[in-house]
């Protein structure tokens, strides 16, 4: 690299051997993750009874009272993929029949909850829905909402844009959230805190829409809110390569760096402070009429949590100066019963201190409790059992871009998979001294994703970090509970929210 790439990867905030150990990422590949199992209902994924679920939710409010408890939202993309196939209808002649998605859209258009203020939006330049569809005038509609001479909601956010129709009010995701922590992540101080991540241009809009539904709930509902926001930091982008693996350097002599997928946002997760952090999607939302399942799946999730970490407590509390043979077999009994850690054969023959010392480590980590829904062909990671170095087997979840799908044993594992991830994660971020852990120590830097972009018009290999909930955990402590899948509604276009779970 000439001094002047250096130069310009220094002002990134990015150090020189960060850069160089991405390119040798790139020269290097990453290695496959080497799954043993699919984690199932009969071996790796806990299923609630319906008693369970009632005892944990019985507990769970008295116990979060003293707790500072966070709602983590992912929310910093722009929602342009949502629109895509409306984009590509207004690039072509207008003929409604050539797109179907469209058509679709358009004869659905009364039953969107941005229908009111797109109509407003089209008077104020002298027509209405109702006209622009007499007319055939398609292509205005999809403009009006779109473009920013009309709502923009082609370069907003998911969060700021109109999901759900009620009687007296429409509400965004953000709104949404609010609701659901509500239900769920009221801690100590009466208070529901939460955490949006968000691109700076937005940042602007998303306080004023969080000012205005802050303001509202807090005198109806008499609860304090406390919102706070990050951007993920330039830091953590990633720079871009030729197929040389040399760093791609624009016309203009800057050299691209890229934003390395939602594993970049272990930084800003790693800088909250909180006793319970819940995450969830901000497009993952739904009205207020099949919320019931959501809250009472994210309560027995968030109290198994809290049950689990009591008991890890208290076994690392015993494990710091005793290691009598009850101390010992508590632990190797809390790691296997509640986290599934098979230990290795090496174990056996240790020292009763070393033991101590090495169960002391296995549980001296961040823990988290993962929703796992049934597969339902919609992309996600999914749940493994995973051989980790010291022998011992670990639970993961993993993307099929980490898995050698050409290892037909492998491809026969993945097909016998039953579950996939949707975000729907609950986690415990503080030691047994309620001191935070460095979230950092605890990824696996060769879990990244290499992926093949092209910019302006030349081809680049581009470097994602390993995801947030999949190698930037891999280091966690993890339990996966199957979760119903009412719970995940996921908006990736603007036609899911014609779906019966959105209306």
């Amino acid at each position: 690299m000439n001094q002047e790439i250096e130069k310009q990867i220094l002002a990134q905030g990015m150090s020189l051997d960060q850069a160089k150990a991405q390119i040798t990422h790139f020269e290097e590949g990453f290695p496959f993750l080497p799954i043993v199992a699919p984690a199932t209902t009969d071996n790796g994924i806990k299923q609630l009874s319906e008693s369970k679920l009632n005892e944990i939710q019985k507990s769970y409010s008295k116990k979060i009272k003293n707790l500072k408890v966070l709602k983590f939202v992912p929310a910093s993309g722009a929602a342009s993929r949502m629109f895509k196939d409306l984009f590509s209808f207004l690039e072509g002649d207008g003929d409604l029949t050539k797109s179907p998605f469209t058509e679709k859209f358009i004869i659905n258009i009364r039953k969107f909850a941005f229908y009111d203020d797109l109509d407003i939006a089209l008077k104020a330049k002298g027509s209405s829905i109702k006209e622009a569809i007499q007319n055939k005038q398609y292509k205005e509609i999809v403009a009006t909402l779109l473009e920013d001479k009309g709502l923009s909601y082609g370069s907003l956010p998911k969060g700021l844009l109109k999901f759900h129709k009620y009687e007296d009010e429409n509400r965004t995701p953000i709104f949404e959230h609010f609701i659901e922590g509500l239900q769920y992540a009221k801690g100590h101080g009466n208070t529901v805190r939460i955490h949006f991540t968000v691109s700076p241009e937005h940042e602007e809009k998303f306080q004023a829409e969080v000012n205005q539904i802050k303001q509202k709930l807090e005198d109806k509902e008499q609860t304090k809110f406390e919102i706070s926001y990050s951007q993920q930091k330039k830091s953590t982008d990633t720079i871009a390569v030729n197929k040389d693996n040399s760093p791609f350097v624009e016309e203009h002599g800057e050299v691209l760096f890229r934003p390395a997928g939602h594993g970049a946002l272990l930084e800003n997760l790693n800088e909250v402070d909180a006793d319970l952090i819940f995450i969830k999607n901000i497009d993952n939302v739904v009205p207020d009429r099949i919320k019931d399942t959501t809250q009472r799946f994210k309560i027995g999730l968030g109290g198994m949590l809290l049950n689990v970490q009591d008991q890890v407590f208290k076994a690392l509390e015993s494990l710091e100066n005793d290691f009598e043979e009850d101390t010992i077999n508590t632990a190797i009994s809390l790691l296997q019963k509640e986290f599934g850690i098979n230990l290795s054969e090496d174990f056996d023959k240790m020292s009763n201190m070393e033991k101590g010392k090495h169960l002391f480590q296995k549980l001296n980590k961040p823990i988290r409790v993962c929703g796992m829904v049934k597969n339902t062909g919609e992309p996600g990671g999914g749940p493994f059992w995973v051989k980790e170095e010291d022998g011992s087997q670990s639970l993961q979840i993993a993307e099929t871009a980490q898995i050698n799908m050409q290892d037909p044993k492998l491809r026969i594992l993945v097909q016998q998979s039953t579950h996939f991830n949707p975000v729907d994660l609950v986690c415990g971020t503080k030691d047994y001294k309620g001191k935070k852990f460095d979230l950092l120590m605890f990824r696996d830097m060769k879990t990244g994703f290499i992926t093949e972009k092209s910019k302006s018009g030349r081809e680049l290999k581009a470097l994602e970090l390993p995801g947030l909930w999949n190698g930037a955990m891999a280091g966690w402590n993890t339990i996966f509970v199957e979760v119903p899948l009412i719970t995940f509604n996921p908006v990736k276009t603007v036609n899911d929210l014609l779906r019966d779970e959105h209306q």
